[in-house]
């Protein structure tokens, strides 16, 4: 990976993803409704389905300055070939970890800028062997696709002392004097190798690409991608860009969970998100000669926690010349191979519950407990609860139910049936003895209807969009607090409690990255008022609402009786310090219930 130069304004992540196109909508769109429980729609276009339907991918940076370095091309593919690389190592190694792609970064700009396939455009490192045909090849007979990292950047063409870009030669290609050094010259350098690998090998699934050249976006590379093949699947590393299929969230840490990634990340849903992260706990992005250590509760937990907030993992592996893996590294995938078979339904398939597309609420939950959950999107009525922290005393977990009416609850591995209760709007899941030791997983069978909660459409809103139930349409306080939001229920009815969706377009994780402070855009201090009239209004609660995602609850209650609800917003978490997040606002949907699922 490379540090990220971002152009224009930031953040870029405020628009969200139609459904309908692939595109940005700004402000409040009118894309399709995704109804909460709702199947998700099919994929459109048709390119990102392979994305939508992973759950992750591999990533792989390999090049000439992978340890042991190479600073001749030559030998560095004979080093290669003589120590026995194949490419059906990789794609094994991929289906161990279910990831359906591969990420090959070897064009990279700290490894030499090598291009293992055969081509005509002098200017780096270019092998005879056509190692990337291979693993097409390969890859494509086991059901696995290959998805081709290119970089922008030509700033460490020197890095270890020797030239690795040939201006000479591509001059001499081009007819003109071309310095390859500079970021035009090394776009145009760039832009050719883009058409000629879309010419040469069909079956290539996408780019992967870091960041952007401006030779790229003066001449309109992504939009002839889009034309030439528009089979192909375009990623962009840490920047949001409408003509993307999907943004990637570079490597997160400093969260509590340290597994808790998607608290760093900034992409709401339906957007295809990505998180890329090194599977060693230390060390660069490649091979650097050691044998890192692995922390596999880390990565379990990231595995997780990505497939429970919508987010596709993308796992970096450090190959070595030969391609295999160090011994951590193999162990990890060795267990990985045993350990998802069992819960693979769980993981695979599946929306992350608490969002869009409903779910009961992840995250904390009683006596230190922590989790996600996921809902089958084949069978609606199923969800499974992943318990990656497990409560620091005793034998159950409770969390929100959001209204689900339980039928049944089993352990996912040993499909052995659990007690449980529901009151108060809470399911507890008792009598749980065997934890697993990273995620033990509860396989929740609901009824087709949730109950205490007034339907979509039946409760009115000073902003149409909090009541609609689309969440690809919100509100914005253009920055400006306090805000209030009015419900109207349309006639004096009982409410216990608001449900509230904000959108997921902040980190709740406070961090900075590359100079830049993040911050929660999230309700702080919160009061929220009744009135029969809509003119006299009494408070009825006040407080602080916790920065984190997905749904939060305000209770209310159980004999409050009133018309109109007002809920008044009087600060936001996001500090001054975080500009692009200060006093701003956006709420996707706010429910109103009226009772809570009671089952002893």
């Amino acid at each position: 990976m490379t540090p990220v130069r971002r152009r224009g304004p930031w953040p870029l992540w405020v628009a969200v993803l139609s459904l309908l196109g692939g595109l940005l909508l700004a402000g409040t769109g009118t894309g399709a409704a995704a109804a909460p429980g709702a199947p998700r729609p099919p994929a459109d276009p048709p390119r990102q389905t392979m994305l939508k339907d992973a759950t992750a991918g591999l990533f792989l940076h390999w090049g000439m300055f992978t340890s042991p370095k190479h600073y001749d091309c030559a030998a560095w593919e004979k080093a290669v070939t003589d120590g026995g690389w194949t490419p059906d190592y990789w794609v094994d190694e991929a289906k161990k970890l279910k990831a359906s792609y591969i990420v090959l970064a070897t064009f990279h700009s700290r490894l030499g800028y090598a291009r293992p396939w055969p081509s005509k455009i002098p200017g780096t490192c270019a092998t005879q062997r056509d190692f990337l045909g291979e693993l097409i090849k390969a890859g494509e007979a086991k059901g696995v696709k290959t998805i081709l990292y290119m970089t922008d950047d030509p700033k460490w063409h020197d890095e270890q002392g020797i030239e690795t870009l040939d201006s000479a030669a591509y001059s001499a290609h081009k007819g003109r004097d071309i310095d390859l050094t500079q970021r035009p010259g090394f776009g145009e350098f760039s832009y050719d190798n883009f058409f000629e690998v879309m010419d040469n090998y069909p079956k290539l699934s996408g780019f992967w690409i870091d960041n952007d050249n401006e030779y790229w976006e003066q001449h309109k590379l992504y939009e002839q991608i889009r034309e030439r093949r528009p089979d192909m699947t375009l990623s962009n590393n840490n920047e949001d860009t409408a003509i993307m299929d999907m943004v990637s969230h570079e490597q997160k840490t400093g969260m509590t969970p340290p597994y808790d990634q998607p608290s760093a990340v900034w992409t709401p849903m339906p957007r295809l998100t990505e998180s890329c992260h090194k599977v060693p706990s230390t060390g660069a992005w490649w091979y650097d000669g050691q044998d890192r250590p692995v922390d596999t509760g880390l990565n379990v937990g990231r595995y997780v926690a990505n497939s429970g907030t919508s987010i596709k993992s993308l796992m970096d592996l450090q190959a070595m010349v030969d391609g295999r893996f160090p011994p951590q590294q193999q162990k990890f995938t060795n267990f990985m191979k045993d350990y998802l078979p069992p819960i693979w339904e769980s993981l695979h398939g599946v929306d992350g519950g608490g969002y869009m597309y409903g779910g009961m609420q992840p995250g904390t939950w009683n006596d230190g407990a922590y989790g996600y959950v996921t809902i089958s999107r084949a069978k609606p009525t199923t969800q499974y609860v992943h318990v990656t922290t497990r409560p620091t005393s005793g034998d159950q977990v409770r969390l929100r139910d959001n209204g689900y009416r339980v039928k049944k609850i089993t352990d996912l591995r040993t499909g052995k049936p659990l007690p449980f209760a529901q009151s108060d709007g809470r399911l507890t899941i008792r009598s749980v003895k065997n934890w697993d030791t990273y995620d033990t997983v509860f396989k929740v069978e609901t009824t087709d209807r949730r109950e205490g909660v007034y339907p979509t459409g039946s409760v009115k809103a000073s902003e149409p969009a909090l009541t609609d139930g689309d969440f690809t349409t919100y509100t914005d306080n253009k920055g400006k607090l306090p805000a209030s939001y009015t419900l109207d229920l349309g006639s004096r009815k009982k409410a216990t409690h608001l449900g509230i969706n904000q959108r997921e377009w902040s980190p709740t994780h406070n961090r900075s990255t590359f100079g830049r402070p993040e911050d929660s855009a999230r309700i702080k201090d919160y009061k929220v008022s009744a009135s029969d009239d809509g003119k006299r209004w009494r408070q009825v609660r006040a407080g602080v609402l916790e920065s984190a995602r997905g749904i939060r609850f305000i209770d209310l209650g159980d004999r409050l009786s009133t018309r109109y609800l007002k809920l008044d917003v009087t600060t936001t978490w996001a500090a001054p310090s975080a500009p692009n997040f200060h006093l701003q606002l956006k709420i996707d949907e706010i429910q109103v219930g009226h009772g809570h699922v009671s089952r002893r």
